[in-house]
């Protein structure tokens, strides 16, 4: 005779820790913001999208703008004088999700571009934008990015698959 005792209680666990971990995914989420944040941040230092090309420069009627108000040479595109839009990116998550991006106006304006004129004129008659903006790709994944998201729910579900 042969006989095969099965314990499924440790199993069981697992089973249930992976449920739990899938249930709530915001710790993975936040991680994944607070990662996404810091990706996007980079890409302003080096002044490139997502995808690694290059933000169109300044045009020289932009920085000669920022010369006449005192705000200096400031070359690198998306980097104003106040630094906003560099500065001030946000991670959100909730159990289902994580939104990354800014809440300043202009972020999608710079995002996707605008031609002059394209909100209208001013009190005076003067285009707004008044001139051609060009898109300058910031908010998005890069192929690095979607690794490195995976490794982190690589990380954050392992264990609760592994059984703790």
């Amino acid at each position: 005779m042969f006989r095969v005792i099965f314990n499924d209680r440790p199993i069981a666990e697992a089973l249930r820790q992976a449920q739990a971990t899938l249930d709530d995914m915001e710790p993975v989420f936040t991680d994944i913001g607070e990662y996404l944040v810091g990706a996007t941040k980079d890409r302003f230092a080096a002044s490139e999208a997502p995808d690694g090309s290059k933000w169109a420069p300044k045009s020289p009627t932009t920085l000669e703008h920022y010369r006449r108000m005192g705000d200096g040479d400031r070359p690198k595109p998306l980097i104003g004088p106040s630094r906003r839009l560099s500065t001030e990116i946000h991670a959100q998550a909730t159990k289902a999700a994580v939104e990354v991006g800014s809440n300043l106006i202009y972020s999608g304006v710079m995002q996707g571009g605008a031609a002059k004129g394209a909100f209208g004129s001013d009190g005076a008659g003067r285009p707004i934008p008044w001139g051609n903006i060009p898109a300058r790709v910031w908010l998005g994944l890069s192929e690095t990015d979607e690794r490195n998201i995976l490794d982190i729910v690589d990380e954050a579900i392992a264990p609760a698959l592994d059984g703790g």
